[in-house]
């Protein structure tokens, strides 16, 4: 548990830092108790769960040390429970067998890892979210700072990707998005995908540093930096739903935050064992509001 009274001096120094930009800090996670995660504060996802991922998401993965969250990845194997044998033999007479949901077809996850969200226990609207953290590179790697929503379901509910990295045609890139929904409850995207390369260029040791990404979220605009360079400027006037979202702008109601490392997948590329284990270090995250 964490001593009060250093709490109290942190959030004081934090608070009086940032109050000549008019706001104060009202969530934060410093990571600093040792152990697992406060489970007052996050939730553990766990299996398979999207993208036709690789990894198992298990508690087992995110642990605090040393002042940080690491999110580590590992190439192991895991029994999956929810493991169903398909026969796609035809028999006369019957009708052809639906083949298992993807997260039930594979007997085995080559990979673990680990996603947290805070859905149910910190939701917020409006402010500025800063994540300080030093994100995997290697092959298969894909770690994410993003948000959700939770009035309607996927893409209406809207997610903004504070940071995402992963592969396209196999050059890796660092994007910032956002997404909403349409008429059928597909998504509309907003993306910038940037090439890797343009911040290795500033320094080759870029992946080895801490980095910090910053939202600034306010009804009119959503603006996504890193390291203060603006990676993405997204006019919240633009950004309605379709009918099934009720025609509801998403980014105009409360948003939980996720942290996660994925291997693989629809865009993680495929992964080299050889550079496991990976590891996500975080060192804090941060929100924002301006003063009443």
């Amino acid at each position: 548990m964490r001593h009060p009274i250093a709490l109290f001096v942190f959030l004081s120094i934090v608070s009086t830092s940032f109050a000549q930009g008019n706001r104060t800090l009202v969530w934060s996670d410093e990571f600093n108790t040792e152990g697992p995660l406060n489970e007052a504060d996050w939730n553990y996802e766990k299996g398979f769960v999207r993208n036709y991922e690789l990894q198992w998401y298990q508690p087992d993965n995110a642990i605090c040390r040393d002042g940080c969250l690491i999110i580590t990845a590992r190439h192991e194997q895991v029994k999956n429970p929810n493991y169903v044998k398909f026969d796609n033999t035809q028999q006369e007479g019957r009708p052809r067998r639906r083949r298992p949901d993807w997260r039930q077809q594979r007997e085995y996850a080559e990979y673990t890892s680990a996603s947290v969200n805070t859905r149910g226990k910190h939701e917020f609207l409006f402010g500025t979210l800063e994540v300080r953290a030093r994100i995997p590179v290697a092959e298969g790697s894909w770690p994410a700072i993003w948000t959700l929503g939770t009035q309607w379901h996927w893409p209406s509910c809207g997610e903004i990707d504070v940071m995402e990295y992963y592969r396209i045609d196999d050059v890796p890139h660092i994007l910032a998005n956002a997404a909403w929904g349409n008429d059928h409850n597909q998504a509309v995207w907003n993306s910038k995908a940037i090439p890797f390369a343009h911040f290795t260029d500033k320094g080759p040791d870029w992946a080895e540093k801490f980095h910090i990404w910053r939202m600034e979220w306010q009804p009119e605009y959503l603006r996504i930096y890193l390291d203060d360079e603006l990676l993405n400027d997204i006019d919240l006037t633009k950004t309605i739903n379709g009918t099934y979202g009720e025609g509801k702008n998403p980014f105009h109601t409360p948003q939980y935050f996720l942290l996660n490392l994925a291997i693989g997948g629809q865009h993680g590329g495929e992964p080299n064992p050889e550079k496991y284990p990976l590891r996500y270090e975080i060192d804090y995250i941060r929100f924002y509001q301006d003063k009443p």
